[in-house]
């Protein structure tokens, strides 16, 4: 037991020096990708028998493809593999994760004097919804814990809980610049114009929000079901660090990238915000985060990097056999964004993760000015649709870890939503081609 506790602090150590890797190479005064991406992979061999199951055979699978991929184009096609960097797909978002898991230091989120009074009917059942999708923009899944769990305290979860809990946060996944999503997207397709993104991610995110009141209104009976009260001072926290996210973006470095601003300024609000009750306080809570929290993202952390090197070794490969410049579509407009969409739904219906069809999707495309805006469009949405419907999606088996719902049945109730959203989906995708175009 002494020995796996010492390997995962180990293992939690390594991510934070990961971290502060990152943190070092925005500075530009050396180049620190190779170490990002080798501690945070040590970290997930470490923690390698602590993945779930299914996560940890999906993983492999990435990671086996990959690799076997970078020695066909090596070995068949004779390209030239840059094999130190092999390991760097997805270093940079994964340490994004690891830095808006400090936001958990700030304050006492959740706790005493975060909601109101006791609210049921449609009502709280929107509510709910509210309150996992504004903080989760910022607090990310452990806001479902948070939410869920006050619920819970009442009586197991209900399926109109469950199921604003799921859609909740991942419809956040439409416009939030602190998703995982985003993250992905913005490092896929740097050129990528949030504004235009957010402009129409934001309403179809609202339009999730009463979609999802309306149908469990009309499908069961909420009288006795209780929402979540959220307090408007709860929501100071997130506006007050996108608001912070976006004075850095725009005005004070605008070099860099929101993943990048993300990456460092969460981790430094955190930590000034606990200075304040001294420096053993703040060094204290900052051994039990990287001991206990950083260890418990593994699952996150392996998928990501493993989905990275798929990306990579894939890319390589096309490019040794098909040459650079073949591209799986001449043009990238509204039908190819759509069937796009379209694919990369189903493959989260049939157990994958959108990451994988997004990663997948992007090493074979050769995107010109506004059409990386409407790939990304088109990778936030089937995220936003396929994470909620997906029986092995993050949240729903994190809400069958927690709170013992099968993955399947929150896909077989989430089939009539997913199908209304990938509507509304390809309407705004064609809405968004004419945007940019």
């Amino acid at each position: 037991m002494q020995e796996t506790t010492f390997r995962q602090r180990l293992a939690g150590v390594l991510i934070l020096l990961g971290l502060i890797a990152q943190i070092i190479g925005f500075t530009g005064w050396l180049s620190t990708a190779h170490a990002v991406s080798y501690l945070l992979w040590a970290a997930v061999v470490l923690l390698w028998r602590d993945i779930p199951r299914r996560s940890r055979i999906q993983a492999a699978v990435l990671i086996a493809l990959g690799t076997g991929m970078l020695l066909v184009a090596r070995f068949v096609y004779g390209a030239e593999v840059d094999w130190p960097a092999m390991l760097q797909g997805n270093s940079f978002v994964a340490a994004m994760l690891v830095g808006v898991s400090f936001i958990s230091l700030i304050g006492k989120q959740g706790n005493k004097g975060a909601t109101g009074s006791r609210v049921t009917g449609a009502g709280g059942v929107l509510r709910t919804w509210l309150g996992v999708h504004f903080l989760g923009t910022i607090l990310n899944l452990s806001t479902v814990f948070m939410v869920g769990d006050k619920l819970a305290r009442r009586g197991p979860l209900t399926t109109p809980q469950l199921l604003a809990l799921n859609r909740g946060l991942s419809s956040a996944a439409l416009w939030s610049p602190f998703f995982a999503s985003m993250g992905v997207v913005i490092a896929l397709v740097p050129d990528v114009e949030y504004a235009q993104i957010a402009v129409v991610g934001f309403p179809m995110a609202m339009l999730s929000g009463l979609l999802t009141t309306l149908e469990l209104r009309r499908r069961f009976d909420l009288s006795e079901v209780d929402g979540y009260s959220l307090a408007p001072r709860s929501l100071l926290m997130p506006v007050g660090m996108a608001a912070l996210v976006m004075l850095f973006h725009f005005v004070l470095t605008p070099t860099l990238t929101i993943v990048s601003i993300i990456t460092f300024l969460l981790p430094s609000v955190a930590v000034l915000s606990n200075l304040p009750h001294g420096p053993r306080f703040t060094l204290r809570r900052i051994r039990q985060h990287t001991t206990t929290r950083l260890p418990a993202m593994r699952g996150e952390i392996s998928l990501f990097l493993a989905a990275g090197l798929l990306t990579i070794g894939l890319s390589t490969l096309v490019t040794a056999a098909a040459g650079s410049d073949w591209t799986l579509f001449i043009r990238f407009g509204t039908p190819q964004a759509m069937l796009s969409f379209a694919a990369i739904t189903l493959s989260a219906l049939a157990g994958l993760h959108p990451i994988i069809g997004v990663s997948v999707l992007a090493s074979i495309l050769n995107l010109q000015n506004g059409e990386q805006t409407v790939f990304a469009f088109v990778a936030l949405t089937s995220w936003a649709v396929g994470t909620s419907v997906g029986p092995l999606s993050g949240i729903n088996l994190s809400l069958q870890g927690r709170y013992g719902v099968s993955g399947y049945r929150m896909m077989k109730n989430n089939l009539l939503y997913a199908a209304v959203m990938s509507l509304l989906s390809l309407g705004a995708i064609a809405g968004v081609s004419l945007l940019v175009s």
